[in-house]
């Protein structure tokens, strides 16, 4: 069984479509990004950025008791060597595959992520910041386009890891009113993946992406604001600590 710290954000639907792709038994613990959940102590023990998502695998292969994952990128390495799906056992497809799911989470997650911070959530518009992490993620697409042209997924002829890291975020825009004119093979990427009943399974009833999430202007309270992009986040509340975990609600998948 593995525990799913959650918010049903692209970067949370990552983990969901691969537990639901792999067929591991899991459940969900919910988080309110904007009410501030992730900052417990208790979540501090699981992911010391006190970022979601995370897991808890309850019974790791190698023993030991439950074992801790946080980081998207890191998740997905670790659900793939767990299952042996979705990540070639060696040679060049896997460094390939490896390759690419590094590029999200240290190039394309982080610049979108900019683009969409300063788009979108920053309480004044800063022009520079918004043209440099536009510009940016213009380069990060084409690159997206190019490797598509090049291959049928990310890694080569086989759906991987590395498809999972980048399709949510991809989805997600395009729902937002990305407009796929100018990216004939990420279109077909994106609709190819999309039709995969697990990936369906994976952003469904209570993964599913709600609308305060997808404001192309989110206009955030004050709390709200401080909740999602305070600067001691994912330190230890110390008055917190010996807080109970929270409850997981019923099993899924």
């Amino acid at each position: 069984m593995i525990d799913l710290h959650f918010s049903p954000t692209p970067n949370g639907q990552k983990i969901s479509i691969a537990l639901e792709e792999m067929g591991l038994a899991y459940r969900i613990i919910p988080y309110d990004i904007f009410a501030g959940d992730q900052h417990s102590a208790a979540f501090a023990d699981i992911s010391p950025s006190g970022k979601i998502p995370a897991i808890v695998d309850r019974d790791p292969q190698f023993g030991g008791g439950p074992h801790a994952v946080f980081e998207s990128a890191a998740i997905l390495q670790y659900l793939a060597e767990k299952t042996d799906l979705f990540l070639p056992r060696s040679g060049r497809a896997r460094s390939v595959a490896l390759q690419w799911l590094t590029w999200q989470a240290a190039c394309l997650g982080p610049m979108s992520g900019q683009a969409s911070h300063f788009l979108r959530y920053a309480p004044v518009r800063i022009d520079y910041a918004i043209d440099r992490y536009s510009r940016e993620l213009d380069r990060l697409l084409a690159v997206l386009e190019h490797r598509l042209g090049q291959a049928e997924y990310l890694a080569g002829d086989e759906y991987s890891i590395a498809d999972i890291a980048v399709w949510p975020s991809r989805a997600a825009a395009v729902e937002m009113g990305f407009d796929l004119s100018a990216y004939p093979q990420m279109r077909r990427w994106l609709l190819a993946i999309g039709e995969r009943p697990a990936v369906q399974r994976g952003r469904a009833a209570e993964r599913t992406m709600p609308e305060k999430y997808r404001r192309r202007r989110a206009n955030l309270s004050p709390e709200e604001w401080q909740n999602m992009f305070r600067t001691d986040a994912g330190r230890r509340p110390p008055e917190a600590d010996g807080a109970p975990p929270r409850n997981p609600p019923e099993e899924n998948g």
